[in-house]
């Protein structure tokens, strides 16, 4: 399988050549039982750097996110967060997931305070900050308004507050916009952007869509197709910042971006399909 080469990427403003390493997965292996998901996978996002992981279906995308997460065991190998060893559940992370993940006994407000309560900040102050992260998303008048009263979008931007009040050092984004609709995606996906922009944490995304991920992303990292899926590609994403999601994919450096990466993810798609038929 052929791949075009792609240019060197532009240093984007927010991440220097120099960077740490935020999060280092190193030679992991992730097995159950028999059955090994993810074999010798290496992988290192800088701090500040907006890493997108695609591939196929049952590839391990979610195991190695939930490895970062410490919510899983590497059978081999180590996972560190800004040096540190992952050993169990982190409280350095946010982690935003594909389903709702709101209490639906609690307010939005009392959703975004969950994680300062948890950190035993006091209850005046984790107030003020989930009332700032609520205006910060755009929900100022929402605060008392229960999830079933939100739409799927402001339910979206609940959980970005609650993710990221706690000033974690690295963001986990588990296909968060496969639910709602493209408009509201778009709206959401450049949500987010704005937010991180202003954050500056390191982000690992995993999604199936390989537009999503070159329109967010600073590199875009393909898994082969499972079982002991590895990476076998990372593409640099040298379109420019600020961007808006829907108006990037009209740059013929995005299609060209687009082209190269399908060209890599492609024969790897095929064989997950030729696995479950």
């Amino acid at each position: 399988m052929s791949v075009t080469a792609l240019k060197p990427a532009t240093q984007t403003p927010h991440v220097a050549a120099s960077s740490k390493a935020m999060v280092a997965i190193e030679n992991v292996t992730m097995a159950f039982g028999s059955f090994v998901a993810v074999q010798d996978v290496n992988l290192t996002v800088a701090d500040g750097e907006f890493v997108a992981i695609v591939g196929p279906t049952g590839c391990g995308k979610s195991t190695i996110l939930n490895a970062i997460a410490g919510l899983l065991k590497p059978a081999k190998g180590s996972v560190s967060i800004d040096g540190s060893v992952v050993s169990g559940v982190q409280n350095n992370i946010g982690y935003l997931f594909q389903q709702d993940a709101l209490l639906p006994w609690k307010t939005a407000i009392e959703n975004v305070e969950l994680g300062p309560m948890f950190q035993g900040v006091g209850a005046g102050e984790r107030r003020e900050r989930a009332l700032k992260w609520l205006a910060k998303v755009g929900l100022k008048g929402f605060e008392d308004r229960y999830p079933h009263q939100l739409s799927g979008g402001q339910r979206k931007r609940v959980q970005m507050a609650q993710a990221l009040i706690t000033g974690p050092k690295v963001i986990l984004m588990d296909e968060p916009f496969s639910a709602l609709d493209i408009h509201t995606r778009h709206l959401m996906q450049n949500e987010l952007l704005r937010l991180w922009q202003e954050e500056q944490r390191a982000v690992v995304l995993i999604t199936h869509d390989l537009e999503e991920a070159i329109a967010l992303g600073d590199r875009v990292v393909v898994l082969a197709s499972g079982p002991r899926s590895r990476v076998i590609d990372s593409f640099p994403v040298d379109l420019e910042r600020p961007r808006d999601v829907a108006e990037i994919k009209l740059d013929p450096r995005f299609t060209e971006l687009y082209r190269n990466i399908w060209a890599s993810l492609r024969g790897e798609v095929e064989k997950s399909y030729e696995r479950h038929d």
